[in-house]
C-alpha cells in the first residue's frame, strides 16, 4: 500500500482517487481554493458536488490549507488542477516536494515561449525548487477517460508518459486496477501534445452535430456523421503534423492519447458540448453561457496554438496552410466568426 496525495478535487482529480482506493492505497484528496464546497460535501456525505456521485469513504478530503498535513508520509503526488492553475499548483507544492518523490498530473495543456511549444510535465519540472528539480521526474496521464465513468469504475485505458522510465514503471504499477489499465511511454511530447490538442479538435468535430440540430435534425443514423468523420480525420492529420513539429512521434495521433481521447471528448466531454452549441450558430459568448461555468480548456489551447502555429510556420517547421481546421476553429472562438468548415483545404488541399 502507498500513500497518494491528490491536489485538485475537481471531477478528474476526484475520479482518479477511486482506482487508487480500490488498489488499497491511502488517498488524501486536497481541494484548491475553488473546491471548498466540494470538500465540504465529501466530508458531509461523500457525494461529489459536480460528479453527482458518492465516492468511497476511504478517500480523505482536505482543504488546501491542510496540504502540509496531507503531504506527510506521502509516497506519490498527483496534480488534478486545470491548465490555468498549473502555476499556482507548482508554487503551492514547492515547499513539500522532496527529491525522488513520484509526481504525475492529469492536467492537459501546452505553453509557447515564442520559439518552442512545451508540454506540462517539462513546465512543472522547470518550476520545481532547484534542490529537488533534478531528482523529480514529472509524468502525466493521457487517454480516453471521462471522469464520471472512471468514478463509476467503467473500464478505462490510459497512457502514463514522462522522460524517466523507472518513475513511469513505479507509478504504473501503483495505478493499475482491475478496470484502470495503464501503459507507459517516454514519448512525452507526442502523448502530451495529443492530450492538449484533442481539447481543441473535439470542439471542431462536434460542429457537425450542432449544424444538424440547426437544420431541425434529430439524433439518428442519418445526421451529419459524414461531416463529423471528415473533421475527425483532418484533426488527426493536423495533430500528427504539430507533434512532429515539436519533435515527437506523429503516429501518437492515431493512438489512445490522440484518436481515443478525441473520440471520448467529442462524445462525452464538455468540449464536445461546447462545439455543438457553436455548430448551431450561437456566438462564442452565447455558447459559453450555455456551458454554465464549465471549464473550457479548448479556448486556452486554441489561443496558444494560433500563436504557436504562426511561429512554427515562420521557423519552417510547419507548412503554411497545413492546419486549416485549427485556423478555422481559432476564427470561430477567438474572432467570433460563424462555423463554415473549410473542407476544400483539408487533406493537403489537393483533390
Amino acid at each position: 500500500m502507498a500513500v497518494f496525495t491528490v491536489l485538485g478535487a475537481g471531477m478528474m482529480g476526484s475520479a482518479l482517487c477511486v482506482p487508487l482506493v480500490d488498489r488499497g492505497h491511502e488517498v488524501r484528496l486536497v481541494g484548491t481554493p475553488l473546491d471548498r464546497d466540494i470538500v465540504e460535501g465529501l466530508r458531509c456525505d461523500h457525494v461529489h458536488l459536480t460528479l453527482k456521485h458518492a465516492l468511497p469513504e476511504a478517500i480523505v478530503p482536505y482543504h488546501v490549507e491542510q496540504l502540509g498535513e496531507a503531504m506527510q508520509g506521502c509516497d506519490a503526488l498527483a496534480l488534478g488542477v486545470s491548465s490555468a492553475g498549473i502555476d499556482w499548483a507548482c508554487e503551492t507544492i514547492a515547499p513539500h516536494v522532496r527529491p525522488g518523490l513520484p509526481l504525475f498530473m492529469i492536467t492537459k495543456g501546452l505553453t509557447w515561449d515564442g520559439e518552442r511549444l512545451h508540454v506540462l510535465p517539462d513546465v512543472v519540472k522547470a518550476k520545481l525548487p532547484v534542490g529537488v528539480r533534478d531528482d523529480v521526474h514529472p509524468a502525466a496521464v493521457a487517454g480516453p477517460c471521462i471522469a464520471g465513468e472512471l468514478a463509476r469504475r467503467v473500464p478505462s485505458c490510459v497512457i502514463l508518459a514522462g522522460r524517466h522510465q523507472p518513475t513511469l514503471t513505479e507509478l504504473a504499477e501503483l495505478l493499475r486496477a482491475d478496470y484502470y489499465h495503464v501503459w507507459t511511454s517516454t514519448d512525452v511530447v507526442g502523448v502530451e501534445a495529443c492530450a492538449a490538442l484533442k481539447n481543441a479538435y473535439a470542439m471542431g468535430v462536434a460542429f457537425g452535430t450542432g449544424m444538424h440540430v440547426a437544420r431541425g435534425g434529430e439524433p439518428g443514423s442519418v445526421a451529419m456523421h459524414n461531416v463529423e468523420s471528415a473533421v475527425f480525420a483532418q484533426a488527426l492529420l493536423e495533430m500528427g503534423l504539430i507533434i512532429e513539429a515539436m519533435g515527437g512521434d506523429g503516429r501518437r495521433a492515431a493512438g489512445l492519447a490522440g484518436a481515443g481521447d478525441l473520440d471520448v471528448t467529442n462524445n462525452g466531454g464538455r468540449t464536445g458540448r461546447f462545439g455543438r452549441w457553436l455548430g448551431t450558430g450561437l456566438s462564442r459568448e452565447a455558447a459559453i453561457e450555455k456551458m454554465a461555468g464549465a471549464t473550457l480548456e479548448c479556448l486556452e489551447i486554441i489561443a496558444v496554438m494560433r500563436e504557436a502555429s504562426r511561429g512554427l510556420i515562420a521557423a519552417g517547421k510547419l507548412a503554411a496552410g497545413s492546419l486549416p481546421l485549427l485556423d478555422h476553429m481559432a476564427e470561430v472562438v477567438l474572432d467570433d466568426r460563424p462555423v463554415d468548415i473549410p473542407f476544400e483545404a483539408f487533406f493537403g488541399g489537393s483533390r
